[in-house]
């Protein structure tokens, strides 16, 4: 190597270390928005051949971290060290590669959660040495929805925002933001085979040569798309034994493209540079609740064996088009009276229907029997396929409690249906992302370093859990409003802003470990209704104010933040409520304790303001003018009650959308996930011989959680 570039090498290493350090500075102190992660995958993915200096960088503070037991500094390592390898494997040589495999190997050690992604990475890496452009291929075919015969998961990004959050202005910023960052469909196919090429042949490929071969073959780079993906899945099948036949393999595929793109099929030199495309991302204003479940049952019928197999079947479904069109019902699609076969036909004519107008005349109890017949096949007998249920479904969020406690109600209600009728659940893995926004004044929150609103309580608890969480994706809740007046002042430009979307799309690939969120289920009484309770669910906040105390309230909370205390008669305290809770002890056995109590309202919270107490109660505060009536408790069930001739309001999650009035009493206890209820409520269904399945009951886990994905998870 000439000295010339030996010293351009170290300054670039040099420059690479610097930036790490920022980052890592950055981790311990949430500060600078996330910016500085962005700017170093920026400056990666412009000049990839600077990816061979940053993944040294890394390994060596990797190592660090493991002389010195720095945990702190290891999930921002690995995720930015897995980032690179993603996007630009064909710069890094193989001896780096064995480097960064025997390091990672060491750091299994590491407790809970950092060894679990370290594994998770590892096995990553193993088949990017093995099967050169693996990873970037198959998160592109996935995320793309790229049809092929070999590689069968797809993923599919919901992003759902909260109208009570994004108004006008904010949603058309964000909507031009996510919408216009897709890329192109027609050139995904030639990315993937540039980039696999490259990766798998590194100097005996020329990156510019085959660029223009593979634009000159029009349509005809279908078939060597399908070679690529297939030489690719068997090679990863193979393992070492398969790497050379890998190689000749894409060897013989390189020399085909350029002969028949009529260049030399010797020709090597320089590569060309393959950024890795967003996802593509369907964005929605989330007005109705029942559009999460509808979007599930629609991607679940997309990616249907039917469909798939239909997709090589051309002829034959030109033939039989005009004789299954004849079977079509006018109301819902589905005769009662077509025998088996013809059922199984129609279903297939449906499933292939790209048409969403189409789809969306169907009936709900339609949908589900054809998502039914499409997992179930020719007979209920038959099992499902090797790939059903790789597909998944990534479900982002944006708002702020309130959106939370909307997806809270959703997934139960999801949760649910899927107790009785397992359809998804065979078929989808639902990842659920978070990315907190308000609409309220940020403000200071005390004993943190981050800046959040009274309503972005959960965000607050996952930025506290997960400083890289509270780095990269808490501060797009301030960002994004300001993103929103910058586009309206430059409203001509028609170019988007790609930091939201590269944040997002960073937060999909890499945030993978949950926080789980205990879920409450609340049974409301109402005055004057007959029947059984309401019942509901909340996350995070419930709030009950008595009408007649609500002036009293008010007064209150204002002596409090000016830290004035006005002595009250006793006969102004508030309602009389009597109060029933188990009392959370330290030995875990329940105390049932009782008592009444003067009060102007209640508030319950789930969010512990201290992380290491973890989300397995609830914080019940009774507000009153009288100190002595004052009292907080620490609760997982509790059944409040009003004993005056009096009613009072309760709202879920902060949110006015979700307020009941005339309440008489309520009752709280951590929800019950509904396929343990089914599972012991049919312990009476079984006989003698059968009675052991039932009580394996008893190990199912009780409580149905709200799994939120962030980038470490809870770490006790």
């Amino acid at each position: 190597m000439e000295p010339s570039t030996v010293s351009m090498s170290s300054a670039v290493e040099s420059s690479m270390y610097t930036s790490i350090r920022a980052i890592l500075r950055q981790a311990a102190s949430s500060c600078n928005k996330g910016m500085l992660r962005w700017t170093l995958h920026k400056k990666v993915e412009t000049h990839p051949s600077n990816s061979v200096s940053l993944v040294r960088v890394l390994v060596k503070e990797l190592e660090k971290v493991e002389r010195i037991d720095d945990k702190m500094h290891v999930i921002p390592l690995l995720h930015t060290l897995i980032y690179v390898i993603i996007q630009q494997s064909a710069h890094i040589p193989c001896n780096l590669y064995q480097r960064v495999y025997e390091c990672l190997k060491r750091l299994l050690t590491l407790p809970e959660p950092y060894c679990t992604i370290t594994l998770r990475y590892m096995r990553s890496i193993k088949m990017e040495q093995i099967t050169p452009g693996a990873l970037y291929q198959r998160r592109v075919i996935a995320e793309q929805s790229l049809r092929n015969k070999h590689f069968p998961k797809q993923e599919r990004v919901f992003v759902f925002a909260d109208p009570a959050v994004f108004s006008g202005p904010m949603w058309q910023a964000v909507r031009a933001d996510l919408e216009l960052a897709s890329p192109q469909s027609d050139t995904l196919a030639r990315r993937v085979l540039l980039h696999t090429l490259q990766a798998g042949l590194v100097k005996a490929c020329h990156g510019p040569i085959l660029t223009q071969a593979l634009e000159d073959l029009g349509e005809d780079v279908e078939q060597y798309f399908q070679e690529v993906v297939l030489a690719v899945e068997q090679s990863i099948e193979n393992g070492e034994a398969g790497r050379d036949q890998y190689q000749t393999r894409l060897q013989h595929i390189y020399s085909d493209i350029l002969t028949s793109a009529n260049q030399d099929p010797k020709a090597r030199g320089s590569l060309s540079n393959t950024p890795l495309p967003s996802p593509k991302i369907h964005l929605h204003l989330w007005t109705n609740e029942e559009e999460l479940w509808n979007e599930l049952v629609n991607f679940t019928l997309n990616v249907s064996p039917s469909e798939r197999n239909s997709m090589y079947q051309e002829e034959e479904e030109e033939k039989d088009v005009s004789k299954r069109g004849s079977l079509l019902s006018v109301d819902s699609g589905i005769e009662k009276d077509l025998s088996d076969m013809e059922e199984r036909e129609q279903s297939k004519l449906f499933t292939r229907s790209r048409s969403p107008g189409f789809r969306g005349r169907m009936k709900p109890e339609d949908k589900m029997a054809l998502v039914q017949e499409n997992i179930k096949g020719p007979t209920s007998s038959t099992p499902l396929p090797k790939e059903e249920g790789n597909h998944t479904a990534r479900i982002v969020v944006m708002g702020d409690d309130r959106v939370l406690g909307r997806l809270a109600k959703a997934y139960h209600s999801i949760r649910k249906k899927e107790a009785k009728h397992l359809i998804l659940t065979k078929r989808v893995n639902l990842q659920i992302y978070y990315i907190p926004v308000t609409d309220e004044p940020i403000v200071n929150s005390p004993g943190s370093t981050s800046q959040v609103g009274d309503r972005l309580s959960l965000a607050s608890f996952l930025g506290r859990v997960d400083p890289w969480y509270e780095s990269n994706i808490n501060s797009l809740g301030a960002m994004i409003p300001k993103l929103a007046e910058t586009q309206s002042s430059h409203s001509r430009s028609s170019e988007p802003n790609r930091f939201l979307v590269d944040v997002l799309s960073y937060y999909l690939r890499c945030g993978l470990q949950p926080v789980h969120f205990t879920l409450y289920s609340v049974k409301i009484s109402v005055s004057g209704q007959t029947g059984s309770p309401v019942e509901e669910v909340f996350v995070s906040h419930l709030e009950a104010e008595f009408p007649e105390f609500k002036t009293l309230r008010e007064n209150l909370r204002q002596e409090r933040s000016s830290r004035r205390r006005t002595r009250k008669p006793l006969g102004t305290c508030g309602a009389m409520v009597s109060v029933n809770y188990s009392k959370v002890s330290l030995s875990k056995q329940e105390v049932v304790k009782g008592m009444s109590v003067m009060t102007c309202g209640v508030v319950i919270s789930a969010i512990s303001p201290n992380e290491t107490e973890g989300l397995d109660f609830l914080t019940v505060n009774f507000d009153s003018t009288n100190p002595r009536c004052c009292a907080e408790i620490r609760t997982q069930n509790i059944k409040i009650r009003i004993l005056e001739d009096k009613t009072f309001t309760v709202c879920l999650d902060k949110d006015c959308r979700r307020k009941y009035t005339h309440v008489q009493s309520i009752e709280i206890s951590p929800c019950l996930d509904p396929g343990y209820c089914l599972q012991t409520s049919n312990k009476s269904n079984f006989s003698v011989g059968e009675e052991w399945e039932a009580g394996l009951s008893r190990y199912l886990c009780k409580i149905l959680p709200l799994p939120i994905n962030t980038f470490t998870g809870i770490n006790h």
